[in-house]
């Protein structure tokens, strides 16, 4: 467990219980007993308890036994009985004892037996009348019978005498007589629970802070969750996996540390006490029961096992040992059993601690052995249907088992689960792909299968390693006497899913970096062309030539196997690429499509999609119910992010763009995001962080034309004092896109010129921006640019008519951000311009904007005549760096003792503290420290928002 200053994270109230336990001593006292399993902060509830009734007065002393593993000096002891018992005095409180009674002592301890426990607790008792204490016993359920026997006696005397005590232990068998006698002598038990997840996230930002220097996302401590298991909420479980983490584990984004790992590679740290602690608190494993579950970790890893399979894998001679060890694992909770009968570890982070020990055993060779010999008995084929969770096995076989009896074995279980377990069956099929040659007469066939699968489910990862068969299937000479025009058609389709499943991952299909050949595959086939240039339409890779209308339909998704596919139809495919550009394309488009295929709002959802990039947007509208996709690929992640940009939880954007940041840099089937990462430095650089603004958008290069990539390059360079160069580069951007036929997006690019020309007084820039929104709205003709044009003239001509219906629509549609740049517009145009600026204000406030806005705030106030509002923000509750800051505050900490504990400089301090300030409406530190202790502080941040003039 790790302190904070002054508190135990997660512990408030138990620390608080437990001081006052060992405060009320005579009549008032009680015997309290905390319990909780192993690593669960008994230890340091008890010590961080007994510091803070020691504060207040309280003499606590400590109660232990002579073959515990403690420290044991004449100091410290005040006692020792023959009982076994011995009390510790670590403050040096307790009077010392007369010689007469130390020599009684001395002497029943001789005797032994009943008289030593007398003279003990008479002992105790003559040192109470004159000062009284408490007593802590940690660790009960370690106590030998002997000493659990004498301290239950021992209660007995305390009770009447006024002494509290608090002992602390596992909870355990009630069967054991010595602890079910201290259970029963309880007035009170005290159980913690695990740490709720928001105590989790604050254990490992503090941990990681102290270790690395910079705080951890918290996507960090959710992945420590679920490594853990049945162990989420314990601390030192969650402490163990972080000791194990290194440097390398993880990548620095906005000044927090993101996890690279994939969860399965979490793991506690290795080491046999630890793994021991975790995995047999109670009852150490023998060596055979630890080998077992080591190899049991190394099979899980590569395969699905169920019970079953454990006893039919096992020669009959060693199945009655094999049943008792599962039965042990099972019993000691480190495996699990579901429903079906699968096998998993209830930690996942055990697993893979027991991974990295040394495995005594040849796993892979047994496999292969009893695959062998079922193969010989009923056939590859038969074997493959009758056990196909064998595939995962055979995979891992690797060359022990021969290509022969491998793949039959594979594609007859990958055919049999495919309706029914459908990942097992993608990776048979991966599996047997792996093996078979372009020469093979089945792997046209079964790259066939495989796609549609991957297809139906999504699967994009799958797909995209379908690229490496697929490309040695159109190497010459296997395809340069090929005239079979069906098999050309089937490999078209198959490279099609291949583009589909590569922008997913925004992995440019016609330069794709991962394997340089493969960018051949899209120009090689029309369908995949179309969809590459769809992708570069939607800023996934560079632009190319749009396709025709005759290519189009090559794209075949009505064909065996692709009933109810996600790819796109001609038609469809046709209308998200004119979506991007004009309104007299989209409308033609339109027109060949069924009249029930696509609403209005549906094809402004379409547009709305087009205009920040969003692809698997663009694709959910048109596809509906048919679009598929993994919630882990990028596409879908951006999506995310667009969508809480637009509503304006910035925040939440931001760290969807720091999780597809760490998907692009360590995972294989995973592209390069341009858009999330500029769209992420327009979030930092609107907020007044230029530094983080500029970090992003350097990992976005000038070659990337979407109006979205040009509009983060506009702010940044403007603010970064480039304003001549910004606004002409700007001015380039946005005709080269118009070139390009990139119209969705360019209003607000066009918007953001106009705007910041009207900040810098040049009234001809301004007049010339509102023409060319005035020329794109005639083209373009969508939501989006009659909304940027109502918003230019309000700005270029002070119209406030034009403003409030801009106001009115932004609203309607959700654009947090731009409804911001409407209100601060009425507040120079509208006849009430304290009503837009304190709307302007409450949304900025959501938005966590920064110097320029107040910047431009300050300005319209001036302007207006009217008092800048003051935001008493009411409707946020304190978060857990809050609570913690006003503990320290409350402590009488210094700024810079307080930037210590929280590894930051003391300037980041003064700024958190600003801002709790302005949040809690205190003044000074004085004032804070008053609402915190009276409660009111808790009162004010769940109350009602206010707006006070200043």
């Amino acid at each position: 467990m790790r302190h904070q200053r002054g508190a135990v994270i997660g512990r408030d109230g138990a620390v608080r219980d437990v001081a006052e336990a060992l405060r009320a001593t005579g009549e008032a006292a009680r015997i309290l007993l905390v319990t909780a399993e192993a690593g669960m902060g008994k230890t340091t509830v008890l010590e961080q308890a007994r510091r803070a009734a020691a504060q207040a007065g309280a003499v606590v002393v400590r109660l232990g036994w002579e073959d515990e593993d403690a420290e044991d000096t004449a100091d410290a002891t005040v006692l020792d009985a023959g009982c076994g018992l011995t009390v510790e005095d670590p403050d040096g409180c307790l009077p010392p004892l007369m010689a007469a009674r130390r020599a009684q002592l001395r002497a029943a301890v001789r005797e032994g037996g009943a008289s030593a426990l007398s003279a003990f607790s008479e002992a105790l008792t003559e040192a109470s009348r004159q000062t009284p204490f408490a007593l802590v016993v940690d660790g009960v359920e370690r106590m030998p019978q002997r000493s659990a026997d004498a301290l239950a006696l021992l209660l007995r005397v305390f009770r009447p005498r006024g002494v509290p005590v608090v002992m602390a232990g596992r909870p355990g068998p009630a069967a054991e007589p010595g602890r079910a006698r201290l259970t029963a002598a309880a007035d009170q038990v005290l159980e913690l629970p695990p740490l709720q997840p928001a105590d989790v996230a604050t254990l490992v930002d503090v941990h990681v802070t102290r270790r690395f220097g910079r705080p951890a996302e918290s996507a960090l401590a959710d992945a420590v969750s679920r490594a853990l298991g049945t162990l989420a909420g314990n601390p030192r479980a969650a402490l163990s996996v972080l000791d194990a983490l290194d440097e390398q584990d993880l990548v620095e984004l906005d000044g927090r540390l993101c996890l690279t790992l994939p969860d399965k590679r979490l793991r506690l740290t290795t080491g046999a006490p630890e793994l021991l602690r975790f995995g047999w608190p109670d009852t150490p494993a023998d060596p055979k029961t630890i080998k077992a579950a080591v190899v049991t970790a190394c099979v899980l890893d590569h395969a699905e096992v169920h019970v079953d399979d454990a006893f039919t894998m096992m020669p009959s001679a060693g199945a009655r040992s094999l049943e008792y060890t599962l039965d042990r694992l099972i019993k000691d909770g480190i495996l699990t059993v579901d429903p079906q009968g699968r096998l998993s570890f209830a930690v996942p982070a055990l697993a893979a601690a027991l991974r990295t020990l040394p495995i005594q055993g040849d796993v892979q060779g047994n496999s292969a052995r009893y695959i062998k010999r079922l193969a010989d008995e009923f056939g590859a084929e038969a074997t493959g249907r009758g056990y196909p969770r064998l595939a995962d096995r055979v995979a891992a076989s690797g060359p022990l088992l021969d290509d022969a009896l491998a793949v039959p074995l594979l594609l007859a279980a990958a055919r049999q689960e495919a309706r029914t377990n459908w990942p097992r069956s993608a990776r048979a099929y991966a599996a047997a792909l792996h093996r078979l040659t372009p020469q093979d007469q089945r792997t046209h066939g079964v790259l066939h299968e495989a796609s549609s699968l991957s297809l139906r489910h999504g699967d994009h990862e799958g797909l995209l390693a379908l690229g490496k068969p697929l490309l040695a299937l159109l190497d010459p000479p296997h395809t340069e006497h090929t005239e079979d025009v069906e098999k050309t058609a089937g490999l078209s389709n198959i490279a099609a899913a291949w583009v589909w499943a590569a922008l997913h991952e925004h992995r440019a299909p016609c330069a794709d970096s991962v394997h340089r050949r493969l960018g051949k595959v899209a120009d090689r086939f029309p369908a995949g062309a179309g969809l590459a240039a769809l992708g570069g339409l939607y800023g996934i890779g560079p632009l190319s030539a749009r396709p025709t209308a005759a290519s189009l339909h090559i794209l075949d998704t009505s064909g065996p196997g692709h009933v109810r596919m996600p790819l796109p139809k001609p038609t469809e495919l046709r209308l998200m690429t004119a979506a991007v550009g004009s309104h007299t394309e989209l409308s033609r488009a339109r027109q060949h499509m069924p009249p029930e295929a696509i609403d209005d709002h549906t094809l402004d959802q379409l547009r709305g999609a087009a205009a920040y990039a969003d692809l698997a947007g663009a694709l959910a509208a048109v596809l509906g119910d048919r679009y598929v996709a993994a919630p882990e690929g990028i596409a879908v992640q951006y999506r995310g992010m667009v969508r809480d940009y637009l509503a304006g939880d910035w925040d939440a954007a931001l760290a969807a763009a720091r999780r597809i940041e760490v998907r692009s840099r360590t995972h294989a089937a995973a592209g390069t995001p341009h858009l999330p990462r500029a769209l992420a430095a327009e979030i930092h650089c609107t907020r007044g962080d230029v530094a983080r603004a500029t970090a992003w958008l350097d990992l976005v290069p000038d070659t990337a034309t979407h109006p979205l990539a040009a509009r983060a390059r506009l702010a940044v360079r403007y603010w970064s004092g480039r304003r001549e160069e910004a606004l002409d580069e700007a001015w380039h951007d946005a005709r080269l896109a118009r070139k390009n036929g990139q119209l969705a997006g360019v209003e607000r690019l066009l918007l953001r010129i106009l705007s910041l020309a009207a900040r810098s007084d040049q009234p001809y820039t301004v007049q010339q921006a509102l023409e060319e929104v005035e020329t794109l709205h005639d083209e373009a003709a969508t939501p989006m640019t009659h909304e940027a044009l109502l918003l230019a003239r309000g700005i270029a001509h002070h119209d406030a008519d034009s403003a409030l219906t801009a106001h009115r629509l932004i609203k309607l549609r959700g654009d947090v951000y731009l409804s911001v740049i409407c209100c601060l517009c009425l507040t120079h145009v509208a006849d009430d311009p304290r009503r837009w600026l304190t709307e302007a204000m409450g949304n900025a406030h959501t938005l966590g904007l920064g110097g320029p806005f107040r910047t431009a705030v300050t300005r319209a106030a001036q302007q207006r005549d009217i008092p800048v509002p003051r935001l008493r923000q009411g409707q946020e509750k304190l978060t857990e760096l809050d609570i913690r800051l006003v503990r320290m505050v409350t402590d009488g900490a210094t700024n810079r003792q307080i930037a210590a504990e929280l590894a930051c400089s003391p300037k980041t301090v003064e700024q958190r503290l600003t801002r709790l300030f302005q949040r809690t409406g205190s003044r000074s530190r004085r004032e804070l420290t008053a609402a915190w202790l009276n409660g009111s502080l808790t009162q004010t941040a769940s109350g009602p928002s206010s707006l006070d003039d200043h």
